[in-house]
């Protein structure tokens, strides 16, 4: 259990690398590069650091799998990825902040993917909803971290990256030292071609393929209330003040915590890994729906409630139950590099299908799109045999 908890931290300083300098800092540094809150220029430079995200994560994954470790890549992506950080702050033009993003983005993955590919070689399998259940810890750790290094009176401006690459580092070192050497050798067993195409493998593969697609739906309702949560509530309830839709993200995300938990713990001691993340994308489901009916404040946010909670327990249980279903385990980082896509190709497409049909059908058209989005990817997952 120590493993688990100090590894889920590892994963957090992973989220607090980023949501404080893609939700904050960096609309800031753009402003201050500018003199004006450009909204285009935020696009191109979070659109070419997801690209490179993307591409970075399996790269890194995949040489992690061909040298056979996994912690030499995390410490000298943990290195490199601070030194940049601090370096974004001393940039002088868009084109510069541009490249040392990229830079980062490549470094911040060189860290991430190998990290979470370790505990696939690490966490049995009759302990991955309990890991699940802690990783719920790491997009809350990320949006606290965003509110602390904004609070003035404890960190100055001029310190905020600083502090940033500081906290990442305590997070991720403990898993690091108390952690090095460990692996289960059964779980690191390569699967050779002709293992590879027995029934129970083809099974596998199957099953991977309907996970990386009920991520993917589930995510690109995720991605589009984190963009838009603010546009819509104010939509309903004009002058609604940033500050309290901050406070609801963060609440739904602390109270995911202990749920995820519990249900992790359930199905690892029940056996039924899947079942929880199709009922959480059924509820998740339901919350889009109950968004899209609502015109009074007071439902609209308990939709949300509903919806975020569900999605943050579902992700935080999937990420752990997709280190169980890979079925070549010689390729564990490649392959998780690739469902790493399903957090980054939402981000690139969410825009335009929000432009597509807010306009139109307004913010309960995109719920209801959201909606359906979720509820396939229940019937994905509700449809998986038992054992996968």
């Amino acid at each position: 259990m120590w493993f688990l908890v100090v590894f889920a931290l590892a994963a957090g300083g992973g989220a607090v690398a980023y949501v404080p300098l893609l939700t904050v800092l960096l609309p800031l540094k753009i402003t201050a590069l500018l003199g004006s809150e450009d909204v285009a220029s935020l696009a191109r430079v979070t659109f070419y650091g997801a690209i490179v995200a993307s591409l970075a994560n399996i790269a890194f994954g995949m040489i992690s799998d061909r040298s056979g470790v996994r912690l030499p890549w995390v410490v000298a992506g943990l290195i490199s990825s601070s030194i940049l950080l601090v370096m974004i702050g001393e940039a002088r033009s868009l084109t510069m902040l541009i490249v040392l993003i990229m830079a980062w983005q490549t470094c911040q993955n060189m860290m991430l993917g190998p990290l979470l590919a370790w505990a696939g070689d690490c966490v049995p399998d009759s302990q991955k909803g309990t890991l699940g259940g802690l990783l719920a810890m790491a997009p809350a750790l990320g949006a606290l971290a965003g509110s602390l290094v904004t609070f003035e009176a404890l960190v100055p401006e001029q310190y905020r990256l600083v502090t940033v690459a500081l906290l990442v580092a305590v997070l991720v070192l403990p898993a690091i030292v108390i952690g090095r050497g460990r692996s289960i050798p059964e779980l690191k067993k390569p699967v050779g071609r002709a293992e590879a195409g027995t029934l129970d493998h083809r099974r596998s593969r199957s099953a991977v393929s309907r996970m990386w697609l009920a991520r993917f739906l589930v995510q690109i309702s995720e991605a589009g209330l984190f963009a838009f949560l603010l546009f819509w509530l104010r939509s309903i309830s004009e002058g609604f003040h940033e500050n309290t839709a901050a406070n609801i993200f963060s609440a739904v995300l602390v109270v995911s915590i202990p749920l995820s938990l519990i249900i992790g713990r359930w199905s690892d001691a029940h056996g039924r890994p899947i079942r929880p993340l199709a009922a959480c994308a059924a509820i998740a489901g339901i919350g889009l729906v109950a968004m899209s009916i609502s015109t009074e404040l007071p439902t609209a946010i308990a939709g949300y409630v509903v919806f975020g909670i569900a999605a943050s327990i579902f992700l935080s249980l999937h990420t752990s139950q997709t280190l169980r279903v890979l079925p070549q385990p010689q390729h564990r980082g490649r392959d998780l590099g690739i469902f790493n896509l399903t957090n980054t190709i939402p981000s690139i497409v969410m825009p335009w299908i929000t432009l597509a049909l807010v306009p139109g059908f307004g913010f309960s058209g995109l719920f209801i799109l959201f909606a359906c989005l979720a509820v396939v990817a229940a019937l994905l997952l509700a449809t998986l045999p038992r054992h996968a």
